[in-house]
């Protein structure tokens, strides 16, 4: 190829990536460093104020609020991701079996998705709350709760982050689910068949076959799941608005309510990029479990 065709070539390149740049910088990177500036003053709704340099960053470590949002986050993560990845993986295996009701549950498991988070909220509240609440109903009607008896789902701190939980696998799973179907539609019939005539059960064919192939799908589920977890807010805030008692205040709504009620956003920006260095170290660990299992 020639220098004047290569140069060509190089400029209609970079026609194609210069528009996406451009705005990829302007809402993106420039935010960013923005941020970080902003992160280094102590800075409220009017502007800067004056320049404090990292006392927003180890003003953080002796805030009781901020580990208990922290922890609140953690405890949200540890019980949500588990419970979606095994629930998507096991509906989309029943979603992938070769029945008259296949693309039915696929829509089914994925419609749910589809709403808003005001939305599906909503149905949550309306489905955990007690005295009028389909849950509490129906465990009326089949006797397993007395008539005088009500469960408090979104009051009891021992129930509340189950509850959570339940409502975002619900709501999100769609999209897991439809990952690991398609990680089960590149499996080829040829390796079930050939398993089939090795004498190999259906139990046998999933714990040895199935889920070694669909590894790297997991790791792929664990990881959005996770990273979607730490910055959780819009269903807590709605169903719960963190409480009781700030009990499921996550680390998100906790930078909210510093930033927009308490007019601190210096302390809100440092503690966002607190946010960021957690969910970095969180996917750079995830890699290294990923690769060592690889090995």
């Amino acid at each position: 190829m020639s220098k004047a065709r290569k140069r060509k070539t190089a400029l209609v390149a970079l026609a194609f990536i210069l528009p996406f740049f451009v705005l990829y910088t302007i809402f993106t990177i420039w935010p960013v460093i923005q941020g970080f500036y902003v992160s280094l003053h102590k800075w409220g709704l009017m502007g800067k104020q004056d320049f404090i340099g990292l006392d927003n960053y180890t003003k953080f470590l002796g805030d009781k609020n901020f580990w208990g949002a922290l922890k609140n986050t953690a405890i949200f993560t540890v019980i949500t991701t588990p419970l979606l990845v095994i629930t998507a993986l096991v509906l989309a295996i029943l979603a992938n079996r070769a029945t008259k009701m296949k693309k039915g549950l696929r829509i089914i498991y994925y419609l749910p998705s589809v709403l808003s988070v005001s939305v599906a909220s909503f149905i949550a509240k309306y489905v955990f709350s007690p005295y009028t609440g389909l849950i509490n109903g129906l465990l009326h009607t089949i006797g397993v709760l007395p008539a005088d008896q009500e469960m408090q789902w979104l009051n009891d701190p021992g129930l509340v982050w189950w509850t959570i939980s339940l409502m975002t696998v619900w709501w999100t799973i769609g999209f897991s689910m439809l990952l690991y179907l398609s990680a089960l539609q590149d499996i080829s019939t040829d390796i079930y068949e050939a398993a089939s005539i090795d004498g190999a059960t259906k139990r046998q064919q999933l714990f040895s076959i199935v889920l070694p192939l669909l590894k790297p799908t997991t790791w792929l589920v664990i990881l959005l799941q996770m990273i979607a977890c730490v910055k959780v807010f819009g269903q807590i805030y709605m169903i719960t608005g963190g409480g009781p008692a700030s009990s499921t205040r996550p680390m998100v709504q906790y930078i909210y309510e510093n930033a927009f009620e308490k007019n601190n956003m210096g302390y809100a920006a440092a503690m966002s990029y607190v946010l960021f260095a957690i969910l970095l170290i969180l996917s750079l660990g995830q890699q290294m479990l990923q690769r060592k299992g690889e090995e």
